[in-house]
């Protein structure tokens, strides 16, 4: 789905990425990880067009997006949630919803025209347990379900892969294992998705491949299981 090649990004002498690659499978979820300054966000960032890279490539279903616009990635099927709270808070669920579909993609307006749209929203409300606040300013709700309507945003944007920057930081346990109980369902309905994520339990708890990056590189990628073992990942990320 997703492949990057020995991606770099320098920021004067800072190595903020130095020679990354790695790849992410169709179907899976899969999570960069790694300890403050390694490098994730500006990956993110680099893949979402909002930052131009120095050299290396990112290709999406082989198709080269390096240093596109924001636009043209996500015209072309990358859909973004970021780490920190982008809705307009006196507008409705239901309003900001309706602003994560591209302008640009008429057909799309078309297909979900009306009776079709309400449907659509209420299917991905129902998925993140929002349902029942969809009538509700953004700026009446919690921290917590906050996050869950940016996951779903994210959801009915277009996209062919999803991208979650930090999707559980600052939210309680029990909205938490709400949040890993509906990104393993969005697997089940065929949801390629990246995450960065710095809550390990929850990672591992998830992902079916984890990447590892430190100094800008990648250093360990495997499965939960292989990484949760991997002697350089304990002494990156968990200091050991």
């Amino acid at each position: 789905m997703l492949k990057i090649t020995n991606l770099k990004k320098y920021f004067g002498g800072v190595k903020a990425v130095n020679g990354c690659s790695f790849k992410v499978e169709q179907g899976k979820i899969t999570a960069l990880i790694g300890p403050n300054g390694s490098g994730k966000t500006t990956v993110f960032n680099l893949i979402s067009g909002i930052l131009k890279s120095d050299s290396g490539k990112i290709k999406l279903e082989e198709k080269e997006i390096t240093n596109l616009s924001t636009n043209r990635i996500s015209n072309l099927g990358i859909s973004r949630m970021f780490q920190q709270a982008r809705l307009f808070g006196n507008l409705t669920v239901n309003e900001n919803l309706k602003l994560a579909i591209s302008n640009e993609d008429t057909k799309f307006w078309k297909n979900l025209f009306g009776y079709k749209i309400k449907r659509k929203f209420n299917e991905i409300l129902k998925v993140v347990q929002m349902i029942e606040h969809k009538n509700k300013l953004c700026r009446n709700l919690s921290y917590g379900q906050k996050r869950l309507v940016e996951i779903a945003r994210s959801v009915i944007n277009p996209h062919k892969l999803l991208m979650l920057d930090e999707p559980v930081a600052g939210v309680n346990p029990k909205l938490r294992n709400s949040i890993s109980r509906i990104l393993k369902d969005l697997r089940k309905k065929g949801e390629t998705v990246l995450i960065i994520e710095h809550d390990m339990e929850f990672v591992l708890n998830i992902a079916d491949n984890v990447i590892v990056m430190d100094e800008g590189k990648v250093i360990a990628q495997g499965t939960p299981e292989q990484i949760k073992n991997n002697k350089k990942v304990l002494e990156a990320y968990l200091g050991c």
